[in-house]
């Protein structure tokens, strides 16, 4: 590891455990964070499809809000029915701008006396400066600066937390309970971002080297750095934020539809309610579509989605090698006339036109746990 190209970065409190297990650190997002291991980004995808895989999502952010009318207050900045949320149940919603525009994604769960959010680390500091802008004075808003993030992914990574926590793995999907593991007090959310399923403990920053040390030492675990985590998510169909979404899409467009539920449709009530409400009756100019190009050659962020006479439809979001796919994919957004599924397209590769097809998505099947 070279500390020359990352003295200036922040580190999670899982910096160590990374240098002990040959990471190779890369700045994202203000952070030294792992972007692989010694067995490869291949390797580790594989791995995690099929036992589990080990994740430092730490760089993200964490946060509780309190106080009187707090669903109310957060339900006034995102479009997720958050009233609807029972104790031990999460959520994921958007924050939304006066456009409609996603400001930033985000995982809320019913904490009992508090919500705890989860947010994305690029935009840390750009969602909590809204927040205090925008919530009433009365809510309290503690940052967890102190706190690390694990995400233990794979079908085989309720058998490895249940030796750590029993009775974790019958948790439901979307669910999170405030629990010890190894010893440490831990918040464990049944989700992840991979399209598997898995967890992801919130644990002390001074707990957990010690708890993702144990985690690997399993025999199912291995780590797995940034890279992968990347073709994971993908072939799962999941948007990755400041590329698939950002200020200038809506949940409409981004096919998110499914995370504003029937209440919030009809009442609005959230930045952007006109435009996306109205984009819900009419429909959007736009939508997120996947896209599996033909041959061995990846279409990536920027490409050109071009019909057959040449016109420009579309643009790539995310592309890449899907290794559970076996070829590569991609995501991006085409006019709404053409974002149908068995659409012939085609890509503008290094000036080159490959075709490709409309696909629905994932490009592989999600497989969280429903009980």
């Amino acid at each position: 590891m070279d500390d020359r190209n990352i003295a200036p970065l922040k580190r999670t409190p899982l910096f160590a455990v990374h240098d002990a297990c040959g990471a190779r650190m890369v700045p994202f997002a203000g952070y030294a964070m792992p972007v692989q291991f010694a067995a490869g980004v291949l390797r580790e995808h594989i791995h995690t499809r099929a036992e589990a895989g080990l994740f430092d999502v730490s760089h993200m952010g964490q946060l509780r809000l309190r106080g009187d009318g707090v669903v109310d207050a957060l339900e006034a900045l995102v479009p997720g029915d958050i009233r609807a949320l029972a104790p031990g149940r999460m959520r994921y919603t958007q924050f939304t701008n006066a456009d409609g525009g996603i400001l930033d994604d985000l995982m809320v769960t019913n904490a009992g006396d508090h919500l705890f959010l989860v947010i994305n680390a690029a935009c840390k500091e750009a969602d909590i400066a809204h927040m205090q802008d925008n919530l009433p004075s009365h809510i309290g808003m503690e940052v967890l600066d102190d706190a690390a993030l694990i995400a233990l992914q794979g079908p085989l990574a309720a058998a490895v937390l249940e030796r750590f926590a029993p009775g974790v793995a019958t948790m439901k999907f979307m669910s999170a309970a405030a629990m010890r593991v190894k010893d440490a007090n831990c918040l464990v959310s049944r989700c992840g971002y991979t399209g598997e399923d898995g967890f992801e403990i919130s644990v002390e920053a001074t707990d957990a080297p010690a708890l993702a040390t144990a985690l690997l030492a399993e025999a199912e675990v291995m780590p797995v750095g940034l890279g992968a985590r990347d073709s994971l998510r993908l072939e799962a169909g999941l948007c990755l934020y400041g590329h698939d979404i950002d200020e200038t899409t809506t949940p409409v467009e981004a096919d998110l539809l499914w995370s504003i539920g029937k209440r919030r449709r009809v009442e609005g009530g959230f930045p952007g309610d006109a435009v996306i409400r109205r984009q819900i009756a009419e429909g959007a100019p736009r939508r997120r579509v996947g896209l599996r190009p033909e041959g061995r050659a990846p279409a990536r962020e920027g490409t050109d989605i071009i019909d057959g006479t040449g016109g420009k439809i579309g643009t790539v979001t995310s592309g890449g090698f899907g290794p559970t796919v076996g070829g590569p994919v991609s995501m991006g957004y085409m006019a709404s006339e053409s974002a149908i599924s068995g659409t012939s397209v085609e890509l503008m590769v290094r000036g080159k036109a490959l075709p490709a097809q409309v696909v629905d998505l994932p490009f592989t099947p999600q497989r969280y746990y429903r009980g």
